[in-house]
């Protein structure tokens, strides 16, 4: 690893070091930002069950749409199958 990088990793480290021991010595704002992180926690939580609500509506809808145009084309195929087995009978 480069002096660089390590000086950089070091700064980082220690910056890091310096916000926990600052939320350690100051227990009222450590509270404040720990609920206010809670709270963000909490949104990103309920938005995230939010979209996979969201995705399984939709697929469940894709699929639905799916199934029925299956079914339609399996219904076509079978019908055009018939009139050409009756076609041949009469040949």
């Amino acid at each position: 690893m480069e002096n660089s990088s390590k000086v950089i990793l070091g700064l980082i480290g220690a910056a890091a070091a310096g916000i926990a021991i600052g939320m350690l010595m100051a227990p009222d704002k450590g509270t404040e930002i720990r609920k206010k992180i809670s709270d963000t926690v909490g949104d990103l939580t309920s938005r995230a069950g939010d979209l996979v609500s969201y995705g399984k509506d939709k697929l469940e809808q894709v699929t639905n749409t799916v199934t029925k145009q299956a079914d339609g084309l399996y219904q076509d195929v079978s019908k055009r199958a018939d009139r050409v087995k009756e076609n041949a009978a009469h040949v």
